[in-house]
């Protein structure tokens, strides 16, 4: 395992400064309370049970062996592709109605052309 992987593990034991986890594989790591949201977390609880089974960031090596965990890096990671996803689908539409619009256009300067009236 290196810093910068993604992992899946389940929550171990919450503390009131963070949340401990058992990594798959038998490795061990710890998210710190400001590493679980973009928000204020002012109740661990909030936000995680133990148990609950969670994908996380490694974001560095513990002095005690451990492994430093985010779960606000994977949530970035995720809305950074999602916003990605909303733009290129807005670009595509913004560019759909433009030429949808200018073809319009044209076709009704033609059938003005041909003498006939356009009902739209």
């Amino acid at each position: 395992m290196k810093v910068g992987e993604f992992v899946k593990g389940k929550v171990s034991k919450i503390v009131r400064y963070g949340a401990f986890v058992d990594i798959e594989g038998g490795e061990r790591g710890f998210i710190h309370i400001s590493k679980i949201s973009k928000d204020y977390v002012k109740r661990i609880e909030d936000y995680l049970k133990e148990g609950q089974e969670i994908s996380a960031k490694v974001i560095g090596k513990a002095r005690n062996g451990g492994w430093e965990l985010s779960l606000k890096d994977v949530s970035e990671n995720t809305e950074a592709k999602t916003e990605k996803k909303d733009m290129d689908f807005e670009r595509k539409l913004s560019r759909f109605l433009k030429e949808s619009s200018q073809k319009f256009s044209e076709y009704k300067k033609r059938l003005e052309k041909k003498g006939r009236r356009s009902t739209w």
